[in-house]
């Protein structure tokens, strides 16, 4: 593989993982009725509105903002605040609509822009750094949130159903 090759592997891969992770979080979403979107296990955690709302702002200042060079408006204290205010609906439309724009930012980034060093939330990190991030805490708070609606609704949401993961690695 050459160099433009394993960018386009690391861009395709990072938009399946974030494909992957807001379809799950709109499942969940899904199985639950407002109340459990907003309940919280202990004062100490987070509701899964709350969480979404933490993705979707986290995301924003660290895609839209800084790699899509747009004002940072993100209020994080907002979103572990936040009791109710966001229906269903809502936070599904969010997450849709945030995806279809980060995939279309990450998608046209060059190569000047996955290198170049920028500040975001007080730490200096580069554009790969950035997607990086991005994917690895998507991923984080996905698996909360699935985890919370599994012991909410006590049933397997059925992610993989149609999928054979007892196969085993073919090796080269």
């Amino acid at each position: 593989m050459n160099h433009m090759e394993i960018v386009k592997e690391f861009i395709d891969q990072s938009i399946i993982r974030l494909d992957e992770y807001t379809k799950k979080v709109e499942r969940c979403i899904e199985e639950l009725n407002e109340e459990e979107i907003w309940m919280r296990p202990n004062e100490n955690s987070n509701s899964i509105g709350n969480l979404v709302l933490h993705i979707h702002g986290n995301i924003t200042q660290y895609i839209i903002s800084s790699l899509d060079n747009h004002e940072d408006m993100r209020d994080r204290n907002h979103e572990f605040d936040a009791r109710h205010g966001y229906n269903r609906s809502k936070l599904i439309q969010m997450l849709t609509s945030l995806s279809s724009n980060i995939k279309a930012i990450i998608n046209q980034i060059s190569i000047d822009d996955l290198l170049k060093i920028r500040s975001v939330q007080g730490f200096r990190l580069s554009g790969l750094g950035i997607i990086y991030h991005v994917v690895e805490h998507y991923s984080y708070h996905t698996g909360q949130i699935v985890f919370w609606t599994k012991l909410l609704k006590n049933r397997d949401l059925g992610f993989y159903n149609d999928l054979d993961l007892n196969q085993r690695n073919i090796l080269n």
